[in-house]
């Protein structure tokens, strides 16, 4: 019988602490992004743009982009290269983060240059 109770109160404990864990995961999540510092420096260095994309958008865009994830397929996008540079920048609310402050515009053409040029594994 004690031991019954035991075991009750620990699973009352993990459920009343689960949602905590969630909002420190999605705020964890989010730190990256926002502590990069966009760079506009005309000699910025060359952007390995293929982990740029796994570090930052490869969480949601599965197989570097090729599947949908939690995100969609950019594969083969339909969607204009504005709209796409748009929404990397300004982000989706309630989707997708905006990139505007944590990239350069640099770093935000060669990701979409990254996105143009992906092709089936």
């Amino acid at each position: 019988m004690q031991a019954g109770l035991i075991l009750m109160r620990r699973d009352l404990w993990v459920l009343a602490l689960m949602p905590i864990g969630v909002v420190a995961v999605t705020i964890a999540c989010g730190l990256p992004v926002a502590a990069q510092q966009a760079t506009t420096a005309p000699n910025e260095p060359t952007t390995d743009v293929g982990q740029l994309f796994a570090s930052t958008c490869g969480y949601c865009h599965s197989d570097g982009g090729r599947t949908a994830g939690k995100g969609p397929k950019l594969m083969d996008s339909p969607r204009s290269d504005d709209f796409l540079r748009d929404r990397i920048k300004l982000g989706k609310e309630g989707a997708m983060p905006a990139f505007g402050e944590a990239f350069s515009e640099a770093q935000i053409d060669a990701i979409l240059k990254y996105i143009r040029s992906l092709k089936p594994n």
